[in-house]
């Protein structure tokens, strides 16, 4: 759609436009729209270039300016025009890097005014490592605006942390006459309980996975963001049925949440390719469900503890979510992974033996040791185990042969 033609997007639940967001925010009408969600160039001075998961398609866009100044004043025309159109009550959320957070933070102020300043949020995330002379990075910024102090905000609670006494869980707290946080107390010095228990506001500091490579929700859009991260953002600022915008809608994740969320939405690409691809996810909008959110990242950490402590003081990585695979050695033998694997109890040492190859073949590996916990299933030793395998005494066998053969 282009755009010149007449703009009716208010009366609209879902509606896309290709071409300059200035341009289309322009023909919006003031105060309209209840939240802002950007996520445009990040001023990387890269051509962003991706294939999607068949590799029949490539999508791609430009972000290489001549100056900060160039890439300034582009987005400060933009944002006094969405300053124009957002609601009384309405929000802006600006997600951005380091790259240029620092020039954006400056454009935000002075447009909105320092006052209007609510947070910085920081999405935080695993990464894979990279080669980089650097730390790695793991997180983005979103800053938070509101065009003034009447704004809409619906607290979202998240459970206590495990460390949390239980008094601070039961008892209600206040603030004393030097405005320090105190238990409060009844006229006869008893703690008063606090009641129902919502759990912990949210933070400013965001935990939500990055998009597995393999997740159904990926399309193969470059910097693709998961739709539960928008689901955070436009619950929090908006109610059912408000008016969100997006002037740099990419794949149309704003879209799709917004959908999800029974909210209104506005997405604006200049990229026909952008449009078209947000045209089909929003026909079957689909979030990536997390199970890290829902169990916790403790809930990964399977690793067989007693297997564990039988290989301290050996420099090990564990493996968690490996039923063949204890940990593997921080060196390596002629260049492959050396993996390690305590004996069960309930295990003979060849039935050990064939799950620590038949997991380790596959990484390569070409040494695996064994250790033994107890003595049974095959004679003489290490004839029937497969020849990689290197089986090595526990402390329980060690003690237990040192003993029998003192007493011989």
């Amino acid at each position: 759609v282009s755009c010149q033609r007449e703009y009716t997007l208010i009366k609209m639940k879902t509606e896309l436009f290709q071409g300059d967001c200035l341009e289309v925010v322009r023909s919006l009408e003031s105060e309209s729209v209840h939240l802002v969600y950007l996520d445009p160039p990040y001023f990387t001075q890269k051509i962003h270039r991706l294939l999607t998961r068949d590799r029949s398609q490539q999508f791609s866009f430009d972000d290489v300016w001549s100056s900060h100044s160039q890439y300034s004043e582009f987005l400060q025309a933009r944002l006094k025009e969405i300053r124009r159109v957002l609601h009384p009550a309405g929000s802006l959320f600006f997600h951005c890097d380091r790259h240029a957070s620092h020039i954006i933070r400056f454009l935000l102020e002075d447009l909105f005014g320092i006052d209007s300043f609510r947070s910085e949020i920081i999405w935080h995330y695993r990464r894979w490592s990279n080669s980089q002379k650097n730390f790695l990075p793991a997180h983005q910024t979103i800053f938070f605006f509101t065009k003034s102090k009447r704004y809409t905000f619906n607290t979202i609670f998240e459970e206590y942390s495990v460390a949390t006494n239980i008094d601070q869980i039961l008892q209600r707290r206040r603030r004393d006459a030097h405005g320090k946080s105190v238990y409060e107390t009844d006229e006869n010095g008893e703690f008063v309980l606090g009641g129902p228990k919502k759990g912990v506001p949210l933070s400013d500091v965001w935990h939500i996975p990055f998009l597995n490579p393999k997740a159904r929700e990926r399309v193969g859009y470059p910097t693709q963001k998961p739709v539960l991260l928008l689901e955070r953002i436009i619950k929090i600022a908006s109610n059912e049925g408000d008016l969100i915008l997006d002037p740099f809608c990419g794949s149309g994740t704003t879209l799709v949440a917004a959908k999800l969320l029974k909210r209104r939405c506005i997405g604006i690409d200049i990229s026909n390719d952008a449009i078209e691809l947000s045209r089909s996810r929003l026909a079957n909008p689909f979030r990536t469900e997390s199970s890290l959110l829902k169990t916790g990242r403790t809930a990964y950490k399977s690793a067989d503890q007693s297997a564990i402590e039988l290989l301290q003081g050996l420099n090990i990585v564990p493996v968690h979510r490996n039923s063949g695979i204890d940990a593997f050695l921080k060196e390596d033998f002629e260049g492959y992974p050396i993996p390690v694997r305590v004996q069960r109890p309930h295990e003979t040492i060849p039935e050990a033996a064939s799950k620590l190859h038949w997991a380790a073949k596959t990484k390569g590996a070409r040494l695996m040791f064994l250790i033994a916990i107890r003595e049974g299933g095959f004679l003489p030793l290490g004839n029937d185990l497969p020849s990689e395998v290197c089986v090595i005494d526990g402390p329980a066998l060690s003690v237990a042969r040192k003993l029998e053969q003192l007493q011989d």
